[in-house]
């Protein structure tokens, strides 16, 4: 078939998702788990949004991040899990070129987002438990919002330079994709001309992206590690290693999950693997952060006892 005629029939038929399963009740059953999750992630991620809005007290740069974080999490399963669910409900998933590039697209720049913003998180840590003195100034309002919009920034080019890169490359079949949304990495791989180049393009820059701010996350928490060792009060070593080691919990869920898929070679023995490792970093890291950074966050709770007794004060009246 001639290579136009090829790319025609591609854009007509678009691509079919496999999804997590082929079998109606499974596909029942995950559409009610996923749904259940994406509410809750939605509700938990917007409660630390309201709450570091409403609490002065919760007005520091760590928590400016975490908001961010929590708002990028509610846009991130935004992208992917309705489409996902409209899947499951119809028993298929099909997706033009188009609408996969968005979807494949957002989510990459939004999950290259939260690498960086971890990144961000640690580092913020690092100055606010090993330089105290210059956390104020290196952490000031001006430096908050430049770190955050850097991470949307580079992110967002990221993924832009890769969407150019794959839109380059015809698509002629097969177009089945082993996956429940559209991720660039594996679309890729559907191509019918060359795509080396293109492959150590997107594999460079994903290095980048991953393993740049992990190194700073590395280096930031073995330097809080030897602070703490240092430190004389024991109520100052709790609530460092508390705050801490929340972080670090998100920090191995999310990172390990990614670096497994676009860092550590490939197997072909497993194929469904790539998508069951995606469910953790795209369904339950999202789900999990509100609940591990709040859980043992005395701050959080306080604020939550406040807010609540403010809305029980302003129904008596």
């Amino acid at each position: 078939m001639p290579r136009l005629g090829s790319e025609n029939l591609t854009s007509e038929t678009g691509f079919i998702l496999l999804g997590l399963t082929s079998h109606r009740k499974e596909q029942i059953l995950l559409f009610a788990i996923f749904l259940t999750i994406y509410l809750l992630t939605i509700l938990g991620n917007l409660l630390i949004i309201l709450l570091v809005n409403t609490d002065v007290q919760l007005h520091t740069p760590m928590y400016f991040f975490l908001s961010h974080l929590a708002g990028l999490d509610i846009v991130y399963v935004t992208t992917t899990l309705p489409q996902t669910l409209a899947h499951l409900l119809a028993g298929k998933g099909v997706l033009s070129l188009t609408r996969c590039m968005l979807q494949g697209g957002s989510a990459l720049s939004l999950g290259s987002t939260e690498c960086l913003l971890l990144g961000v998180m640690a580092y913020d840590r690092y100055l606010a438990i090993c330089n105290p003195l210059r956390y104020i100034s290196a952490m000031d309002k001006k430096h908050q919002h430049l770190l955050a919009t850097s991470c949307w920034i580079i992110a967002g080019v990221f993924s832009m330079v890769n969407v150019v890169f794959i839109l380059h490359h015809s698509f002629c079949g097969p177009n089945h994709i082993n996956h429940f949304f559209c991720e660039l990495h594996f679309l890729l791989d559907l191509a019918c001309d060359d795509i080396k180049v293109t492959k150590a393009i997107f594999n460079g820059l994903s290095a980048f992206i991953v393993l740049v701010p992990f190194g700073v996350i590395l280096c930031s928490y073995s330097c809080i590690l030897y602070s703490i060792c240092q430190m004389q009060s024991t109520t100052r070593w709790q609530k460092a290693f508390s705050t801490c080691g929340s972080h670090l919990v998100v920090v191995f869920l999310f990172y390990g999950t990614i670096m497994s898929i676009y860092i550590i070679p490939q197997s072909s023995s497993f194929p469904d693997r790539n998508k069951n490792i995606a469910v953790m970093y795209l369904v339950v890291t999202p789900l999990l952060n509100p609940i591990i950074y709040t859980l043992r966050n005395k701050d959080v709770h306080r604020a939550v006892v406040k807010v609540w007794k403010r809305r029980n004060f302003e129904g008596k009246l």
